[in-house]
């Protein structure tokens, strides 16, 4: 719902003098201007201490001139934009879009070409975007390189992951700027696609502090028909620019007039609760194409799927490739299948009778025997289930018992094939009244050669959001390009993977107790993340005494992800048998809400902590989350965000004294009280641990 716009539209004409625009408070300078040679600048400052020193700006092209110099400038248009809008779900229910806009008409003489660049400078951030108008001379064109640089002013401290076409799931490297090199890297790590192209390269969004305390974030937001951004890195000159994720023969984008890029985002503040907090990636995204949003639900869901990672179960029927019987061609059971009819219906009775939305079931379908690593192109059809998944007998007894059945859609990287395949998927799923799908993309990508992060990858992910939104459906892909925003737009696209999830600690060396404290600063700032919270056996000697893999956290800890990691679609993602064991804890998981109202992000630091208040979306109840990284941590919370006048029962899952990530993570402590907004509470957070608390009026 707008608010207020003003206008006020300057036309003139520029030479070489500088055009500067400011953020709504004021504080943050963005200034452009043209060199000699016609070459785009810009400058940013923070309350005058500069941030982005002089930095270029341009498109390389694979024909023709590069529109990177030889400009002047056409006119410049300055206007503000105050509004306010309402996402079908969110971190809370109204959004404040606030802005100051420049937009820069620029023209190339030699080649007679026009681009434009569009500056917005929110109180958070600055953000900019290349524009083409349709054109005589330009229309058809093929993207060779963008220019887009960040100079920075110092060796900030700096959370970074490589440079990767296919992956973003490593655990983040804190170290200084200077200090980037991905020869440092441990890639023993579980990642089975790894596309790393440079040592001097780092993807975005990077997060870094500067040593007076300055936090800075670079990414980008709304990228539809471009390729991912990742940013190469000049570690002893401080400087980053734009690389973009060439496809399968080089080439970076094709595009044709009238067009725009992504926004490249530069979020700067003296306080990190303004970084997290922000939704200036959402806010440069296009609103909702969707009209009818009703349909659009959070979901609270369990499944069959943790019991693969942990080696009780397989995603395939067979057991191994070479599993069918010679003449028959018909498969061997192996007896390990884990998406069988009654093992589903146990999840489901688990589901209702805890008050779950759904269940999920991966490897239900034929084609897991020899899913992976092999290049194949016909994997899976989506449609045919194994002998012992009866898709009839299931979704009626999850209809009879109120229970939502999630459909899953892994690839194996074969794009392809899925597209083909994907208008029938979708008309099983709605026969059988599924809401919602579990979209992987596990392996090389088929077209051969494409990467993840290429144009025609982030062009297939957003097609399946627009089509699973034709069948009223919602999505949540995993192994995808990261998330900048197009949720907004396309609000069936409910969450997504694309980064390092709670998955890696049951098989690899796992998260470590930092990555929850980063990620909210990075990956999330994006869109909702699947992280798969809710491991209450952390050590995976429990399946097999061989085994040292754990989760990097106490249990306390990840009932408090329920509410620092954001997503309107969060799993339960232990097995049944292990909530059974801690129904006292897992009441948390049952009572917090996943859609929200408000949110207070009460202490931030990127490596180190956060703590978040969350206001239930449909009641009055508050949620808090606190989490730290390997260092235990005391401090005290004012609960001035509860209603005033109010009185509140506190539930308080806390870790317990003798808790610790490691040695001790089943240490945990339940206790409540009263309290109201005037109250302060004292945390105490074990190393790698965390409190979580729900706030309940009392009548």
């Amino acid at each position: 719902m707008k608010n207020w716009i003003t206008i006020a539209l300057l036309l003139f004409t520029y030479t070489f003098s500088a055009q500067t625009a400011f953020s709504p408070s004021k504080q943050i300078t963005l200034t452009f201007f043209l060199t000699a040679n016609g070459e785009p600048v810009y400058e940013v400052l923070y309350k005058n201490k500069s941030i982005i020193k002089t930095s270029s700006l341009g498109i390389k092209l694979k024909e023709g001139n590069d529109l990177t110099s030889g400009f002047s400038i056409d006119s410049i248009g300055n206007w503000t934009v105050n509004e306010a809008w309402k996402p079908v779900l969110g971190e809370q229910s109204t959004i404040k879009n606030h802005y100051n806009e420049m937009s820069v008409a620029l023209s190339q003489k030699a080649s007679e070409r026009r681009m434009n660049i569009i500056f917005k400078v929110f109180d958070e951030g600055v953000a900019f975007r290349y524009e083409f108008p349709k054109q005589k001379n330009l229309n058809y064109f093929i993207i060779k390189d963008e220019k887009s640089e960040f100079n920075l002013t110092g060796n900030h401290k700096t959370f970074w992951i490589p440079g990767d076409y296919d992956s973003q799931e490593y655990p983040y490297m804190e170290t200084k700027f200077s200090e980037i090199n991905t020869d440092n890297l441990n890639l023993n790590n579980g990642i089975g696609l790894k596309t790393i192209f440079s040592k001097y390269a780092v993807q975005s969004p990077l997060m870094m502090k500067s040593e007076d305390g300055i936090y800075i974030n670079i990414f980008e937001a709304a990228v539809v028909n471009y390729p991912v951004m990742q940013l190469d890195v000049i570690p002893s000159q401080y400087k980053l620019t734009s690389h973009l994720v060439p496809n399968a023969i080089g080439d970076k984008a094709y595009l044709q007039t009238p067009c725009v890029s992504p926004w490249r985002t530069i979020m700067v503040s003296d306080d990190a609760r303004d970084i997290v907090s922000s939704k200036m990636i959402l806010n440069l995204n296009e609103p909702s194409k969707i009209e009818d949003t009703s349909w659009i639900k959070p979901m609270k869901y369990v499944g069959v799927w943790w019991e693969m990672h942990v080696g009780k179960a397989t995603w395939d029927y067979a057991g191994s490739q070479n599993a069918q019987n010679v003449l028959t061609k018909d498969l061997i059971p192996s007896g390990k299948h884990g998406a069988t009819t009654a093992n589903t219906k146990r999840y489901i009775d688990f589901a209702a009778k805890h008050g779950f939305d759904g269940v999920l079931v991966e490897g239900w379908n034929v084609g897991w025997e020899d899913w992976f690593g092999n290049w194949k192109e016909d994997v899976f059809d989506f449609t045919t289930p194994y002998p012992d998944f009866n898709l009839d007998e299931i979704n009626a007894y999850a209809k009879s018992k109120g229970v939502k059945m999630i459909m899953h859609h892994e690839t194996s990287g074969s794009v392809a094939n899925y597209e083909r395949h994907l208008d029938r998927a979708l008309e099983l799923m709605k026969k059988y009244g599924y809401s919602a799908a579990k979209s992987g993309y596990v392996g090389r990508i088929i077209p051969r050669g494409e990467f993840h992060d290429g144009q025609t990858m982030v062009n297939h992910f957003n097609f399946v959001a627009r089509r699973f939104a034709d069948y009223k459906m919602m999505v949540n892909s995993h192994e995808s390009s990261r998330p900048t925003g197009y949720s907004r737009t396309y609000p069936n696209y409910i969450a997504a993977e694309a980064a390092r999830g709670n998955e890696f600690n049951g098989w690899s060396n796992g998260n470590p107790p930092m990555h929850e404290t980063i990620l909210p600063f990075t990956r999330l700032l994006g869109g909702p993340m699947d992280y798969t919270p809710g491991i209450f056996e952390v050590k995976m000697s429990l399946y097999d005494k061989a085994k040292k893999e754990q989760v990097h956290t106490t249990l306390a800890k990840q009932l408090a992800l329920y509410v620092t990691m954001y997503s309107p679609l969060q799993m339960a993602a232990d097995l049944p048998e292990n909530y059974e064991k801690y129904l006292d804890a897992f009441q948390f998981i049952k009572d917090v809400a996943v859609d929200w109202q408000e949110s207070k992000y009460l202490e931030a630091e990127p490596g180190d902590y956060l703590t978040v208040a969350r206001k239930d979306k449909k009641s009055e109840n508050w949620f808090l989350g606190a989490i730290t990284d390997e260092n235990a941590r005391t401090s005290e919370i004012k609960l001035d965000f509860l209603s005033p006048n109010k009185k509140y029962k506190a539930t308080i899952y806390q870790d317990g004294k003798s808790a610790h990530w490691e040695k001790n993570p089943i240490n945990y402590e339940i206790k409540t009280m009263n309290v109201t907004s005037k109250s302060k509470l004292k945390l105490v957070l074990a190393a790698g641990g965390g409190t979580a608390i729900s706030f309940v009026p009392i009548n």
